[in-house]
């Protein structure tokens, strides 16, 4: 029987989703205005909660076995992701001392409107360090950060530094090497392991991020109208989905009518 609770559930995804990428974006201009902030709160004291000693051999296994678990990572991952544009932005905090930040992101969401992963580049003015800020969604055992890969390069680790309603955020130095994979990679894999000891992950598309970073900052009004077209879209999708639920619903609820 369809449950009213699943079309709020799909009505709060739809907001949750558009603000994934605001999220990082207000993180990144408060990384400009404390840079050396992001790397110190990575020690994952908060992640030691009682039950993770137990859970810990289970979740060794995928974290160990990264590469045998690719494969049946990816086809777990079979979902449909609505991916952003790789899109530059340039910001500045409302502090008259505060440096201005460029940052170049995209996220992806699935259908349903539900955040999945996202990934910023964070640049802050005339600083020599950068930020790859990556985003996975929520719960996940954070005493094992997370991982990224590219391309067929060796894997990366970083630890969560803090979680939101949505999901966790990990912080990578942008070293030059790392941001030259970036623009001539063709996908990064951001992996955590979930609080069942598994496991998951995205790819990441690369295609375009070397444009849209070494290109002109995007007008904030033309963002703000792509985040207006793809919310409505996500909206258009999210009703579709309640419509087919309310009628499956329907439809078990009268078992003597004949399907037509």
């Amino acid at each position: 029987m369809f449950d009213s609770t699943a079309a709020r559930q799909i009505r709060r995804s739809v907001l949750a989703a558009t603000s994934t990428l605001a999220l990082v974006m207000g993180a990144s201009v408060a990384f400009a205005q404390q840079p050396a902030a992001p790397a110190k709160p990575a020690p994952a004291r908060p992640a030691a909660p009682k039950a993770a000693p137990k859970q810990a051999p289970t979740a060794q296994a995928p974290a160990a076995q990264q590469p045998a678990q690719n494969e049946q990572q990816q086809q777990q991952q079979q979902v449909q992701l609505v991916f952003s544009p790789w899109t530059k932005f340039c910001n500045k905090a409302p502090d008259p001392n505060a440096k201005q930040v460029c940052f170049t992101a995209r996220d992806a969401r699935t259908e349903a409107g539900i955040p999945a992963v996202a990934a910023a580049l964070i640049e802050p003015e005339g600083e020599p360090k950068k930020i790859l800020r990556v985003t996975l969604p929520s719960p996940v055992m954070l005493q094992y950060g997370s991982r990224i890969v590219i391309d067929q390069n060796p894997p990366l680790a970083s630890a969560f530094f803090t979680c939101f309603a949505n999901g966790c955020m990990a912080d990578y130095e942008g070293t030059p090497d790392l941001i030259q994979k970036l623009k001539t990679g063709q996908g990064m894999q951001v992996m955590a392991v979930n609080i069942n000891g598994q496991q998951f992950g995205f790819t990441v598309p690369l295609a375009d991020f070397k444009k849209a970073n070494e290109g002109p900052p995007t007008d904030p009004k033309v963002f703000e109208e792509q985040q207006k077209k793809l919310q409505e879209d996500l909206q258009k999708k999210a009703d579709e989905l309640r419509k087919k639920l309310e009628s499956q619903g329907q439809a078990q609820q009268a078992p003597g009518t004949p399907p037509r």
